[in-house]
C-alpha cells in the first residue's frame, strides 16, 4: 500500500470518547416490535405430541388439492367438510442441518431467492408459485426444509416476504395438506420479525386458503398480510428494481390492466435532479466535491451516535427496522446538509445501511466484484493476502478510507456481541449485500453466499487486513 494512502487513511481517525452511561445498567433502546407473542408456541414436533392427529393413508388424495381455482365454491364446501382433517394432518419429515449440496435439486428452480434490503432495511425474501415444477417432480418434503434452511439465515432481522401467485395450477400445485404442515413449521420464530407479507396477484383460490388458516392465524399476524392486485400497487410498497420479476408474471400483470411500471420508475429516477448538498444517492466523488470530506456527514453523525456504549449494547442493532417516515425525514435532511437527531439506535442504523445501499457505486466497487463471488474459490492459505491486495491495492483510496472507518466501527460494534448478539457473522448477512453488488446481475441467493463470506472475512481479520 503506498504512503498516502496509509496517510490518508488517517482521516477516517478514532472517535473521541465521551463518558456515557452503558446499558449494562438499564437496558435498552429497542423499539415496541409488532409481533404476537401468543401466536403458535409450539414446534410441529410438540403440537404432534400434544395433538392426536388423524391418520390419512400416504396414498390417499384430500378432496381438496385436486380442485380447479375456476371452482372455488365447491372449494370452499370441502374446506368447511374437511377443516379439521386438514388442521391435524400428519406430519412430514423433521428438517434436519444439512449442508446446501442437499438442497441442489431444489435451489436449482429458484422458487425462493433473497433481493437485499428495501427502503428500511429489511431483507427481501421473494417465492415465485411459477417456478415450481410439476408435483411429481419435486419432493416437496425437501422443499420445506429448503425453505427453512434459507429463512433461517435472516429470521433473527427484520425481513418481508413477498409471494408472486401466478404460475399456481392442479399441475405444481402442493397439497393444502403440506401447505397446513408448512404453516405450522414455521413458528413464532418465523413470524416475529416477518414485517410484512405481500400475496401478490391472489386468486379466489389463494383467498380461500387464507380464509381456511383463518382459525390458525393470530390476529396480529393477520394483520402483515397484504393483498397486492397489481405490480403498480407492489411498487409503493417496494422498489421493482430490486425484484427480478419473471417475465410471464409481467405479462400476465399487464393483461390485468398493469401500465409497465417498472419502466415508468427508473426512467422516473434517472431524471430526478440531485441536489448540491445531496449524500444519497451520489458517488463519494460527489460528496468529497460538494463537503470536502472523505467521510460522508451523514455517515459519521450515524457512526458518532451509534458508537456510544448504550446504542452499542442495544440487542438486535443492524437487525431491527425503524419507522419509515422518520428515516425519510432523517434522509431528506442529510440531503440537505443539516445535522440529524435520531430518537433511536435503530434509526442511526437503518439509515446507515440506507446510504451504503444507495450509494452510485458500492463501496466495493464494480471492478471488485466479480473476485470477490470467487472468494470460495480461493486457497485458505491464500485468503488474507489475497483480500489484503484486493482492499489495499485494488480499491480506491477514498473507498479504502471509508471502509477502513465502517469496519472498525462495526469491530467494536463485535466487541459487545455478549450484549447487542451482532457477531462477525451476524453483521455480514447485514452488511455484505450493502458494501457490493454488480452492475449488471440483480442480487440473489446465490450471490449472496459468497458475498456474506468475503464480509465476515473482512471483520475477523481486520487488524491485519487494514494495519491498524
Amino acid at each position: 500500500m503506498d504512503s498516502n494512502k496509509i496517510s490518508n487513511s488517517k482521516l477516517a481517525g478514532n472517535l473521541e470518547d465521551e463518558p456515557y452511561p452503558s446499558l449494562s445498567d438499564y437496558h435498552d433502546y429497542e423499539p415496541n416490535l409488532e409481533f404476537d407473542d401468543t401466536e403458535l408456541h409450539q414446534s410441529p414436533d410438540e403440537i404432534a405430541q400434544s395433538i392426536e392427529f388423524i391418520e390419512i393413508e400416504s396414498n390417499a388424495t384430500s378432496p381438496i388439492e385436486d380442485f380447479p381455482e375456476e371452482n372455488f365454491e365447491e372449494l370452499a364446501e370441502a374446506c368447511e367438510e374437511n377443516s379439521y382433517s386438514l388442521m391435524y394432518c400428519p406430519s412430514y419429515p423433521a428438517v434436519d442441518d444439512s449442508t446446501i449440496d442437499k438442497y441442489a435439486d431444489i435451489a436449482k428452480y429458484g422458487i425462493v431467492d433473497v433481493k437485499g434490503d428495501d427502503s428500511v432495511g429489511r431483507k427481501i425474501i421473494v417465492v415465485y408459485a411459477c417456478k415450481l415444477p410439476p408435483v411429481k417432480e419435486i419432493n416437496h418434503s425437501l422443499l420445506l426444509s429448503y425453505l427453512i434452511y434459507t429463512l433461517d439465515k435472516y429470521v433473527e432481522q427484520d425481513y418481508s416476504l413477498v409471494y408472486f401467485h401466478y404460475g399456481l395450477s392442479s399441475k405444481n400445485k402442493p397439497s393444502l395438506s403440506w401447505i397446513v404442515q408448512a404453516y405450522k413449521a414455521f413458528d413464532r420464530k418465523y413470524k416475529k420479525n416477518l414485517k410484512a407479507l405481500y400475496l401478490v396477484h391472489p386468486t379466489n383460490f389463494l383467498k380461500i386458503v387464507s380464509q381456511i388458516f383463518r382459525p390458525l392465524i393470530s390476529a396480529k399476524f393477520g394483520r402483515k398480510l397484504n393483498y397486492i392486485n397489481s405490480l403498480t400497487e407492489l411498487n409503493e410498497e417496494i422498489s421493482l428494481d430490486k425484484l427480478d420479476i419473471p417475465q410471464e408474471v409481467k405479462e400476465h400483470d399487464k393483461k390485468l390492466g398493469g401500465v409497465g411500471v417498472l419502466n415508468t420508475t427508473l426512467d422516473n429516477l434517472s431524471i430526478v435532479p440531485n441536489l448540491p448538498t445531496q449524500q444519497f444517492g451520489v458517488s463519494l466523488m460527489d460528496i468529497k466535491k460538494n463537503y470536502g470530506l472523505v467521510i460522508a456527514p451523514v455517515v459519521r453523525q450515524c457512526v458518532e451516535y451509534l458508537d456510544q456504549p448504550d446504542a452499542l449494547e442495544t440487542e438486535g442493532i443492524f437487525r431491527r427496522s425503524a419507522n419509515a417516515l422518520k428515516v425519510k425525514h432523517l434522509k431528506d435532511l442529510s440531503n440537505l446538509g443539516k445535522p440529524l437527531n435520531f430518537e433511536n439506535p435503530h434509526e442511526a442504523a437503518v439509515l446507515l445501511k440506507m446510504f451504503l445501499r444507495e450509494l452510485k457505486e458500492p463501496l466495493l466497487t464494480y471492478e471488485l466484484y466479480d473476485e470477490i463471488m470467487q472468494f470460495q474459490c480461493w486457497s485458505k492459505d491464500e485468503l488474507l493476502r489475497q483480500v489484503q491486495i484486493l482492499i489495499m491495492e485494488k480499491l480506491p483510496e477514498d473507498n479504502y478510507i471509508v471502509l477502513k472507518y465502517i469496519i472498525g466501527f462495526l469491530s467494536r460494534v463485535m466487541e459487545r456481541q455478549d450484549l447487542n448478539k451482532m457477531n462477525a457473522q451476524n453483521l455480514a448477512v447485514v452488511f455484505g449485500p450493502n458494501l457490493v453488488w454488480s452492475d449488471n446481475v440483480s442480487m440473489s441467493l446465490v450471490a449472496i453466499g459468497p458475498i456474506n463470506m468475503f464480509t465476515q472475512f473482512l471483520l475477523q481479520h481486520h487488524n491485519k487486513i487494514f494495519m491498524v
